[in-house]
């Protein structure tokens, strides 16, 4: 008995210590510094919890599928992803949802044994939470709260569960865990300091307090955190005299190249320590930003009795310096992928297999327009482009660093007079810049294509010797460059795809695409973002 229970031991200890010592996103300095953002490129909106030694995390997707990427971590700095909340069409319909639809704001609670993921389809049926006895799925189907306004919250808390949410202020009532069913009348407990669209309310019990963290200022400059508290969960709520607890719309931020902070999530470590999560955005090419909004981390102190206190009251930077949780690294994330050993549908296929979780649709993608065989991923036109609403034949990554360089190997021997394969950078389906190989008088040609609100304009057509070409596209703070079999073809703006200038609440994604109906292009691999820096 002793000799098993000491395997067992060596067991655990060994896999804790190959986990700790695993490949990393980032670097964590022996001093305890870490690197902001923790999850670089599109992902806003975070939420977070514990179980434990292990952390969970989810953002908002809008109109991209699947939705709610779910993400682990026992430091709460190094994060790997496990799978999306929503899957399946029947858990998230994103019919006509466009870059202001779909999914807002989920958070992830957790409660006797199952987890609970509430968020907003704001094109298509409005709150709604789904359950897990594993974070890596698979969720419930939906189970629908009649209740208007967005952004909502779960709180558990003496046996009972509250729901709380953002519907011209911020309201509170009892809900049924079970069926999703109102049990006492909403009520509103706060509208914040003032600041236009209080949302993204979180509610804590500490000390004997409840205390009800929200968002307002709106996300863009003036987006901020602020605090009230009441020994009654129904109120009356008192703001912190030292509202906003985050910002950087302040004289101490304004110099400061992340901006926009806002949407944040408390979480307390088995040590004891408090931390937050928060979205923010980086400026690039002047006041402008395209890779969206991000999550960022900062320590907490909340002593008993008092107030949270965001990084000690300073701003927040790329690089924090401060006491962390005990470093445990993650695997690398594949900056290659390739097909191999995989046939069938690949939407089942890449929602399944944590190879692929890095790839998403737009809109709920027509499944027979994917497949999977002999070594490539087929890709089938359908009768939407990317300039359309709706679902064009396109299979996406998050642009992650603002140097950053992406390719893809295509044969494009499929396509139909006129039609055309390539990569895009896509901020929606008014604003993206393509490369790609189109097919004209029968001869292949490469092509770099702007698309720019009202303004289609094609940059360049060379014609190509074959139908299999190496595209690519090479981002810097200042513009794209467009390269077939690296010869460069054209460079762009960069500005013109930013969020100010584009609209919207995502940010940019690189994605293989086909256009023309009844055309096709197999895809051999994907090169993912590589730091040029």
């Amino acid at each position: 008995m002793k000799k098993k229970s000491f395997v067992l031991l060596f067991s655990i200890v060994a896999g804790v210590f190959l986990c700790c010592q695993s490949g990393s996103h980032q670097e964590t300095a022996v001093d305890g510094s870490f690197r902001n953002p923790v999850l670089p490129g599109f992902h806003p909106d975070p939420s977070v919890c514990r179980v434990g030694e292990d952390f969970y995390l989810v953002n908002s997707t809008f109109q991209f599928f699947p939705g709610v990427p779910i993400y682990h971590s026992k430091d709460l700095i190094h994060w790997e992803q496990i799978g999306h909340c929503l899957t399946r069409r029947s858990q998230l319909e994103l019919r006509d949802a466009d870059f202001w639809g779909g999914i807002y704001a989920p958070t992830i609670r957790y409660h006797e044994g199952r987890f609970y993921m509430i968020t907003t389809n704001c094109t298509n049926g409005g709150n709604f939470f789904v359950t897990a006895e594993n974070p890596a799925g698979p969720w419930s189907e939906p189970i629908w709260v009649d209740q208007g306004g967005i952004d909502p919250t779960l709180f558990f808390d003496g046996g009972k569960t509250y729901y709380v949410g953002c519907d011209d202020g911020i309201v509170l009532f009892e809900i049924d865990p079970t069926n999703g069913k109102r049990l006492t009348p909403s009520k509103k407990i706060w509208e914040g300091m003032g600041g236009r669209y209080p949302e993204g309310p979180h509610l804590y019990k500490k000390d004997g307090w409840y205390y009800l963290l929200i968002a307002e200022g709106g996300t863009e400059m003036a987006h901020s955190v602020t605090i009230a508290r009441s020994k009654n969960i129904w109120g009356p709520y008192k703001s912190n005299p030292d509202n906003p607890i985050l910002t950087h719309c302040s004289k101490k931020g304004q110099y400061s190249i992340i901006q926009g902070l806002g949407h944040a999530d408390l979480v307390e470590a088995s040590d004891g320590s408090w931390w937050s999560v928060f979205l923010g955005f980086r400026w690039q090419t002047g006041s402008h930003h395209l890779l969206g909004r991000e999550t960022f981390l900062a320590p907490v102190v909340w002593e008993k009795g008092k107030w949270p206190v965001v990084n000690e009251g300073n701003i927040i930077t790329e690089e924090m310096k401060c006491r962390t949780l005990p470093s445990c690294l993650v695997e690398e994330e594949p900056s290659v992928i390739r097909f191999e050993g995989v046939e069938g549908n690949a939407v089942e296929t890449f929602v399944g297999n944590s190879r692929y979780f890095r790839l998403n649709f737009l809109c709920n993608p027509i499944e027979e327009n994917y497949l999977l065989q002999n070594d490539r991923l087929r890709l089938f036109a359908g009768d939407r482009d990317l300039d359309a609403k709706g679902s064009p034949t396109f299979v996406g990554w998050r642009q992650t660093d603002i140097n950053e360089k992406t390719s893809i190997r295509l044969d494009a021997q499929g396509l139909r007079e006129g039609s055309r394969a390539g990569i895009t950078v896509y901020a929606n389906g008014a604003y993206h810049y393509d490369v790609a190989v189109v097919l004209r008088n029968g001869t292949p040609f490469a092509q770099v294509r702007y698309r720019l609100g009202n303004l289609t304009h094609v940059e360049r057509e060379v014609p190509l010797s074959s139908f299999v070409a190496d595209l690519s596209i090479q981002a810097n703070s200042e513009t794209y460059a467009f390269f077939c079999n690296g010869v460069l073809l054209g460079e762009m703006d960069a500005r013109f795809l930013s969020s100010e200038t584009a609209g919207g609440f995502t940010g940019t994604y690189f994605g293989a695409f086909c256009e023309g109906e009844g055309s096709f292009a197999d895809v051999f691999e994907i090169r993912l973002g590589e730091s040029t820096k």
